[in-house]
């Protein structure tokens, strides 16, 4: 009898130590998202897995990945989950070695354009890059091409991609194209294309008016015409390029399980209509566009190629700055 009791109270004892376990499970996420939608990402995942906590680290893409090279160089990362901008940076993670595969059973209602095949890493977003012009602005152009036409010199401000990450997946997406190329962008130097600085840049330079148009992400001027802003975006007819603001999981991840539910989360429709409130464009074909943007059938995506954005970035950047002198 005295063993059975004791058998019985260490089953209890390894059932409330487990569930304390599972009570205290932590996630590390590095993110690159603002603040304020960090922080709704989070507390919504929470919401639907209380016992998981998230403690989560915010900064700029560029400066997040020196912090966790640094940290994975000296074995000190502390990182579970990235929700990061790009792809170019994950595709480059993940030839390092440093991410995990996991086929999320959400992946089926995403373009197969929109994951790595394997499940390295996975879009939550659409941010695609298309072109804004003044309310006032004499014409309103539907292409790409038309910027680099005579009638639009001296007229049109764009980022860098020397500066901005989703200028560089434009910039790669757009040479990659038969129909534009490298001619494309010396015709935009050649009708003198004020190619500076990052997508805030290129907004007040159009709301004010100092420059008609401009080349932005769809979100920034969608948004500030949404508040009043003189300015509207246009989806060119060839498509956009996109920055879908990947996740991924880390390959030294201390809690698998609860990562890969963290996955499933924002890919799932709950996550995206969240993405959706946001007021971005959300990845999965389960949920509507927001306000503001029209169907998602009337938007055309361009085709990227992450691995070879990444093999040819350095020298992109080069060819961009030997064409616009610096």
């Amino acid at each position: 009898m005295l063993r059975k009791t004791l058998c019985t109270l260490a089953a209890i004892a390894g059932c409330s130590l487990s569930t304390l376990a599972q009570a205290g499970s932590e996630l590390v996420l590095y993110t690159s998202q603002p603040n304020a939608d960090a922080q709704a990402t989070v507390d919504a995942f929470t919401a639907v897995h209380p016992d998981i906590e998230v403690k989560w680290v915010r900064d700029g893409t560029t400066k997040l990945m020196t912090r966790l090279r640094a940290e994975l160089q000296s074995g000190a990362s502390r990182a579970d989950l990235l929700l990061i901008a790009d792809s170019v940076t994950m595709e480059s993670l993940k030839t390092e070695g440093h991410l995990q595969p996991y086929l999320s059973p959400e992946r089926e209602h995403y373009d197969t354009a929109l994951y790595e095949p394997k499940g390295y890493y996975y879009g939550t977003k659409l941010i695609t890059t298309g072109i804004v012009r003044h309310v006032k602005a004499a014409a309103t152009p539907t292409r790409w091409s038309d910027l680099a036409d005579a009638g639009f010199k001296g007229q049109v401000a764009m980022p860098s991609p020397l500066y901005s990450g989703a200028a560089l997946i434009h910039l790669a997406t757009l040479t990659s194209s038969p129909d534009l190329g490298w001619e494309y962008y010396r015709g935009l130097a050649e009708n003198g294309t004020q190619a500076q600085g990052g997508n805030g840049g290129v907004l007040k330079a159009v709301a004010s008016g100092n420059k008609p148009y401009g080349v932005i992400v769809d979100f920034l001027a969608i948004r500030e015409a949404r508040k009043g802003s003189p300015i509207e975006f246009v989806f060119p007819q060839e498509g956009g390029s996109m920055v879908t603001e990947p996740v991924a999981i880390m390959k030294e991840a201390k809690n698998v399980a609860a990562a890969q539910k963290f996955v499933d989360f924002v890919l799932s429709r709950e996550g995206q209509e969240l993405v959706q409130q946001q007021g971005y464009l959300p990845a999965s074909s389960q949920v509507a566009s927001p306000e503001g943007f029209p169907d998602r059938s009337e938007i055309r995506l361009m085709p990227f190629d992450a691995a070879a954005a990444l093999r040819d970035a350095e020298a992109n950047k080069a060819r961009f700055n030997e064409i616009f002198g610096g």
